[in-house]
């Protein structure tokens, strides 16, 4: 399967008629393997700041995390494994894979319950085919 069909097939699924707003997945040199036609352009330095804090989670919390200049306030995630994000009535969930970054963005009515569930899902998928 192609890593554009797992953006198009498994992240901008619909959930109980919901649907991401924009997806993709990076490597961890930031270099884009597939998005949707919409995901925000990513800077440099906002993915060396997302992998600086997967390596030392909680870095992100005093400045934000920020995805094409959108800036959003960092909420819990787990340690190493997830970083999450709010901004108004959406967010953005950011898994990490041995060799990837999975990025979910999301608005209302998508809940961030679901956004958790779609990106984690296919990056504990990933992680078991190593990744």
């Amino acid at each position: 399967m192609s890593w554009q069909a797992y953006v198009d097939d498994h992240l901008m699924c619909d959930i109980e008629g919901n649907h991401l707003t924009d997806a993709a997945i990076i490597g961890h040199d930031g270099s884009i393997w597939a998005q949707s036609s919409n995901f925000p352009q990513l800077k440099p330095e906002e993915v060396t700041a997302i992998m600086t804090d997967f390596a030392e989670p909680g870095t992100l919390a005093p400045t934000g995390l920020y995805l094409g200049g959108t800036k959003y306030m960092v909420i819990q995630g787990e340690s190493g494994a997830v970083i999450r994000g709010k901004k108004g009535p959406g967010g953005v969930t950011i898994k990490k894979t041995g060799h990837a970054l999975i990025i979910g963005i999301y608005d209302e009515p998508m809940t961030p319950g679901q956004c958790n569930m779609i990106v984690e899902r296919l990056g504990d998928y990933l992680i078991e085919q190593g990744l």
